[in-house]
């Protein structure tokens, strides 16, 4: 990416010795580049934007910007040197010349201190070059920080996924995708939040440390409160404490923020993830399907500017027009080929899963069975936006039974892209039912039962209808990120 030009490098192979001996050097010259800030009154967008090429050079004073980033390339041409800087918005070139600066700073500081991945400011004109690329020539320039490490090589970046998530800073110098990426999450979220703020929902704020895991059926982080002497734990869900804010007299809520779930690490899960719970009184499930598919129709059009979306393998996702519903136990007996699937015994279907090629745990319930068909051959086909409709009681204690089935829940599970993107119900307000439903999920396990969330159900819950979105698993599906480790800047990795 550049040469180290001292020739204390000509008798070392040790780059960071190189550049401490160049730290050294300014030091003792009297300059300490940590101690020192920049007014940089444009970002490299805004200087090439403020170009403008009708005035002759020199002859306006707004071609004069102060900017300022981390140098990515470096070519020494004697009298001469062009550099590219990065910085929040992008990539600005500046001409930096022997003449251009104050006698002596060409040759006695720029040239022998200057490194890639040092943090510089720099002073000047705007003018075009020969090739028309925008350029800052010059005038004043200043380290603000020295990189005693050198940037991977140019050409190659960052090639190791276990070193672009282990060093995210790396990757996001060298990686424009990865940046881009990481700049549409932010809109993302900003976005979700005008939506809703607009729609009159109130964000709210709900402990992290719950002493009762509840809300999903997942393995929780267990920690000790000291100063309670008690187990808590890291939340696996928002629902429990949100519907407390409904029972309280907020009509609209939702919050944004971390969970917490002690299981896997796969291309869709990552232990520390966010989630967005939505809760509104005096509507039910399909309340909550306008809701986000206006949700994400305005994301289409205010952050991504399309409503296509490119998969690896060629085809199109779109998000426009008409979503489909279907049931269900439509979609199982389409995938199993079997009408009377749902009367056959747990045996009958333990062998279809066999001549499927779906390997199943004998020990797992009836409805598990067929849970396992639906998540290794149903849901990864629905590549459209797809509501799934009613899904089986026993997958969901906090839904309300279906008034014409009640072996089934006013449920959809929102699936695109062959993932669950958004799960919404018709909420479960009965606390009688309530009840019965925790009973039969936490079975002899009565101290995982949550009695303060059913006190509070008994002083009067209204109507509601309630969603959750993977932020992690959205942002995938708006960015055609690979997987969701992608998405999340740390994500969980074992210690080094």
């Amino acid at each position: 990416m550049s040469q180290e030009n001292t020739k204390i490098e000509d008798n070392s192979h040790d780059l960071w010795a190189v550049r401490k001996a160049k730290l050294d050097n300014m030091r003792a010259s009297g300059f300490d580049p940590y101690r020192e800030n920049w007014n940089q009154t444009h970002t490299s967008k805004t200087a090439i934007e403020s170009y403008d090429p009708s005035t002759p050079e020199g002859e306006n004073s707004q071609h004069e910007v102060s900017v300022a980033g981390r140098v990515i390339i470096f070519r020494l041409m004697g009298k001469a040197s062009f550099l590219k800087i990065l910085d929040r918005d992008g990539i600005i070139q500046l001409y930096v010349s022997r003449d251009g600066l104050p006698e002596g700073v060409y040759n006695n500081d720029f040239k022998k201190n200057l490194d890639v991945g040092d943090i510089i400011g720099a002073r000047g004109k705007l003018f075009k070059t020969k090739t028309g690329e925008i350029t800052v020539r010059v005038s004043e320039y200043k380290m603000l920080s020295k990189s005693m490490r050198p940037l991977p090589e140019k050409f190659h970046g960052l090639t190791d996924s276990e070193q672009i998530y282990r060093q995210r800073y790396l990757d996001l110098i060298m990686n424009g995708e990865s940046r881009k990426r990481f700049k549409m999450r932010s809109a993302i979220i900003r976005e979700i939040r005008q939506f809703l703020w607009e729609r009159d929902f109130t964000e709210v704020e709900t402990p992290v440390l719950h002493g009762v895991a509840g809300g999903a059926a997942a393995r929780p982080f267990v920690t000790h409160f000291n100063a309670l002497d008690c187990q808590f734990y890291l939340r696996i869900a928002l629902e429990l404490y949100l519907k407390r804010m409904l029972i309280g007299g907020f009509d609209r809520v939702f919050e944004m923020g971390r969970v917490f779930r002690n299981e896997g690490l796969d291309r869709k899960h990552n232990p520390e993830f966010t989630m967005l719970e939505v809760y509104q009184a005096y509507t039910d499930h399909f309340g909550m399907m306008e809701l986000v598919k206006s949700l994400i129709g305005r994301l289409c059009k205010n952050v991504l500017g399309t409503t296509s979306i490119p998969r690896a393998d060629g085809g199109t996702i779109e998000l426009g027009g008409e979503w489909r519903q279907v049931d269900y136990k439509d979609l199982i007996i389409e995938a199993t080929g079997d009408k009377d699937w749902f009367s056959r015994t747990k045996q009958e279907k333990l062998q279809a899963c066999q001549k499927l090629g779906i390997q199943v745990d004998p020990s797992l319930d009836d409805y598990e069975v067929t849970e396992n068909v639906y998540g290794k051959l149903v849901e990864p086909s629905l590549i459209q936006p797809t509501f799934v409709m009613h899904i089986p009681k026993q997958l969901c204690p906090l839904a309300k039974l279906n008034k014409k089935d009640p072996s089934v829940l006013d449920v959809f599970e929102l699936c695109i892209n062959g993932q669950e993107i958004a799960p919404a119900y018709s909420e479960q307000n009965d606390p009688f039912i309530q009840r019965e439903m925790f009973e039969a999920q936490v079975g002899e396990e009565k101290q995982n039962l949550d009695e303060d969330f059913l006190v509070a159900m008994e002083h009067g819950m209204p109507p509601a209808g309630g969603m959750g979105i993977g932020i992690d698993r959205l942002v995938i599906l708006l960015t055609s990120a690979a997987n969701i480790r992608d998405t999340i800047l740390f994500p969980s990795l074992r210690p080094e």
